[in-house]
């Protein structure tokens, strides 16, 4: 998650702010960008359905996303697919990989990568 994007987050309960000073947050956040939505050419951290990335002491991660509406047709495999992908990070010891709601994921979430490569800069 971009330092603009948490910012938009601030004050909403559920959401932590990453584990960014971890040194197993830039493998994780790149094994995120590994991850695509099928419908949108464009990795989900990117998109924004990343919210948090919780590193622990005992490098286990704890990844908070979103999808871009309730009912996407890959709700029930995409975090499959980020705990694979996470989990393929050496020094990754386990991988948790939680859907929530709140907030709604929205475009203003994208970052300017995302939003480039769609059109709409």
């Amino acid at each position: 998650m971009t330092a603009e994007q948490n910012d938009r987050l601030e004050g909403t309960p559920l959401i932590a702010p990453s584990t960014t000073d971890h040194p197993l947050h830039e493998p994780v956040v790149e094994a995120c960008r590994s991850v695509f939505d099928p419908e949108i050419p464009v990795n989900i951290f990117d998109l924004g359905l990343v919210y948090t990335i919780d590193i622990g002491s005992e490098n286990d991660v704890r990844v908070l996303m979103t999808l871009t509406a309730p009912g996407c047709p890959v709700a029930g495999e995409m975090p499959g697919w980020v705990a694979d992908a996470v989990s393929s990070v050496p020094g990754v010891k386990t991988v948790d990989v939680d859907l929530v709601w709140e907030p709604p994921w929205g475009m203003e979430m994208m970052s300017d990568e995302a939003r480039l490569e769609l059109g709409f800069m």
